[in-house]
Formats: C-alpha cells, structure tokens, sequence
C-alpha cells in the first residue's frame, strides 16, 4: 500500500486558536481556521475550542469545509477516578468522534497535576508516575481502551505530555511495558524532545502501539531559555517554545524511516501551538504542510 493511502496528512487548530490560552487565537473564527485548513492541502483536522460538540452542528461544518475529523483531546482522570465513571464521562465524546468517522481518539492524563491551572505552574514541578499505583492505573487504561474499541470502534491513543503522569522516556517505557497492546499512544515528536524521550528506540521497540502522530518542532534556544528559567507549559507555550516541523531542533529521521517503511496506517497532525501573531497561521500551516511533502512525499 503507498503511503498516500495509508498515511492522512491533517492539522491542529492550535495554530489558529490555542484551547488554553484564550487570548491567543481568541478572535479568529473558527470558519478562517477550517476555510484555511483545506486551503493550505490538509485533510482532515482535530477538534478545538471553538468547534460545536454535537454531531448535527458539527457535520456540516466539516463536510462544507471538505474536511474529515481526524480526532480529539479528551481529559481523562483516570489516576484519580475509576473506570467506571471514566467511561460514562467520555460517552458523549467518544460518540462524536465515532459519529463523525474519526477512528481514535486522543487521551491526556489530568489526574494528578499540580494546582489548580497545572499548566501555568513550573515545569520543574510536574507529577511523577511514581505517584500513583502503576499498576492499577494500567489495569485501568486498559479496561477504558478496550471498552472505547467495543462500544464505539475508537483506539485509544495515550498522549505522554510535559506537566502529566506519563512525560519521561523512563515513564512512557514504564507505562508502556504495563499495559496492552490495545492500549495505543500519541506520539508528540516536541512533547518527547522536550521530555528526553528517545523516538528512535519508541519506534523501534513499540511502533505498533503509535496510533497517532502529532508533528511539531522545538526552538532550541527557547528551550535552554524555558529550562534555565524553570518556565511553565504555557510560558514556554507564549516565548515561542513549538514551531513546525523542520524549524526546531526534533530529530525527524526516525519519524520520516517509521512512516515510510512501516505498516502505519492512520494520521499525522501538524500540530505547533503558537501565537498567530507572531507566526500568521496560513503561511505557517502552508509551509508545514510542503515541508511534508518534501520530507515524506505524501
């Protein structure tokens, strides 16, 4: 199978509209982000803010953008609740996402971050995996990711991510190892670079847990600057940490040889968050989106 056919090339609508920072993006409307999206030669993009969550809204707006939905970040508490509450709270998303044809879905581990806007506290202070019962907290993904693939067709796609329980390359191998094959993973090549996750040996040990990609790139020199200052997610976020992919210090090769010679079949999302101001989000999601083409050839 060529790789157009088993590889969809979509994009985030962080670029336009960040789903934290409500200032950044704040005022572009979410017509400007899909119009743009499909003019810039995505396929398909990922849920934000800004998009209706019921299907009858949603659906025409996606299809009259000619624009599939590639997936969507759903906050799990799983570190702190059981899985039966976890499954009646992700219903109404995991039935959107299924409804409208997307075929996994995106999961970020918020049990257990620090205070109250986690994501505004220092890096330096993020959760730890050795703070909950790993065991237990494995049994648990796994029960919700199989239930997600019976009850609505959707793999579950962890999300390993700065400032969550699962961030490091000791704790994505740890979390990996505990639990099923079922159990896919986001793999964020700028949350692992960040993070010290070495993509190389998760490719190669785990490619068949990879159920989706999301593409970003990191400035090294904004990164000495977040490190040094002990700067939180959403400062590093503002200074200008991500930036598209060939922009930054991310070692893609691994990445480009996984896409190309492997059985992967699913999407990848160019997904910098950054201020559109500072980076127009059109000539930036453009140039994205050749350097994929140049790189990959899809």
């Amino acid at each position: 199978m060529n790789l157009s056919k088993r590889i969809r090339v979509g994009v985030s609508p962080l670029s336009w509209t960040n789903d934290v920072l409500e200032d950044l993006g704040g005022d572009i409307p979410l017509e400007t982000c899909l119009e743009e999206a499909a003019a810039a030669g995505y396929e398909g993009i990922e849920l934000g803010r800004k998009f209706p969550r019921t299907i009858n809204k949603l659906q025409p707006i996606l299809s009259d953008a000619k624009l599939k939905l590639a997936s969507g970040w759903y906050n799990g508490f799983l570190a702190e609740r059981s899985f039966d509450e976890e499954l009646e709270a992700v219903h109404d998303h995991a039935l959107l996402l299924k409804s409208l044809g997307a075929k996994v879905m995106v999961y970020g581990e918020c049990g257990g971050m620090p205070g109250s806007a986690p994501l505004d506290e220092p890096l330096s202070l993020s959760p730890t995996l050795e703070n909950i019962s790993l065991e237990q907290y494995a049994q648990r993904v796994n029960n919700l990711a199989a239930s997600l693939q019976k009850i609505y067709g959707l793999r579950l796609a962890y999300h390993h991510h700065l400032m969550m329980v699962v961030e490091t390359n000791d704790e994505l191998k740890a979390f990996l190892e505990a639990t099923d094959d079922l159990v896919g993973i986001v793999l964020d090549c700028g949350h692992a670079t960040v993070a010290g996750v070495d993509i190389g040996w998760v490719l190669e040990k785990y490619g068949n847990r990879v159920a989706h990609i999301h593409m970003k790139d990191v400035r090294g020199d904004v990164l000495d600057n977040v490190i040094n200052n002990d700067m939180s997610f959403n400062d590093a976020v503002r200074t200008g940490l991500f930036t598209v992919p060939g922009d930054g210090i991310v070692n893609y090769i691994p990445v480009i040889n996984f896409l190309k010679n492997s059985n992967y079949k699913g999407w990848i999302i160019i997904e910098a968050e950054q201020d559109p101001e500072k980076a127009p989000p059109l000539e930036t999601v453009k140039k994205a989106r050749a350097w994929v083409q140049k790189e990959i050839g899809i």
